[in-house]
């Protein structure tokens, strides 16, 4: 009488182990064939790492590329925008970090900004800094020699800035230390003709 009451509990833990086995391998499977967002910027006028057109840059028509964004994480409160170019003057030997384009407190339901945006076209409640030309807006690419790269950083934040005064880079960086949710960069590449 006593083995089979012995074996009882053996059965029995054998089947908790397996039931349990099943039930990990079912949340585990759940789990990678869950979607997962991650922010993501990119623009139908250049692929990342690819060359952007004249267009945009001081041989052209020197307006801001299109841009779109996607996989805004929650408790994202506004976005912001930084284009600049690590590679100034000259990529073989780079002294400075050129900025182009400054932009905070974007609203987080913007899926984007079109092509060559105006001031008073930018979505609600968006304010812009200082680029290194001394002034708000958009500068194109006009580097003075080599091919340059030029990194487009959007940064979902947890927070809405107050208004920084058009700030520059630094001071805009200062502001968002420790409320950055999310980077995501989309990288573009230009080297002006004859240079």
């Amino acid at each position: 009488m006593d083995y089979p009451v012995a074996r009882r509990p053996c059965r029995m833990s054998h089947w908790v182990l397996a039931s349990a086995a099943v039930l990990a391998l079912a949340s585990q499977a759940q789990t990678q064939t869950r979607p997962h967002m991650s922010l993501a910027l990119s623009s139908s006028a250049f692929a990342h790492g690819g060359e952007i057109p004249a267009r945009f840059t001081c041989e052209g028509e020197d307006v801001s590329p299109p841009l779109a964004w996607s996989g805004v994480p929650a408790g994202t409160v506004t976005l912001a925008l930084i284009v600049d170019d690590p590679d100034a003057p000259d990529p073989a030997a780079p002294r400075q970090t050129w900025v182009h384009w400054v932009m905070y407190n974007l609203p987080p339901q913007a899926a984007g900004l079109p092509q060559g945006v105006p001031h008073e076209n930018l979505p609600a409640g968006t304010k812009e800094g200082l680029n290194d030309w001394h002034r708000t807006g958009y500068g194109g690419p006009c580097p003075p020699i080599g091919r340059h790269r030029y990194f487009h950083k959007l940064y979902a934040l947890d927070v809405a800035l107050p208004d920084l005064r058009m700030p520059d880079k630094t001071a805009l960086e200062r502001a968002m230390q420790g409320h950055v949710l999310a980077k995501a960069e989309l990288i573009g590449t230009f080297r002006k003709q004859g240079h």
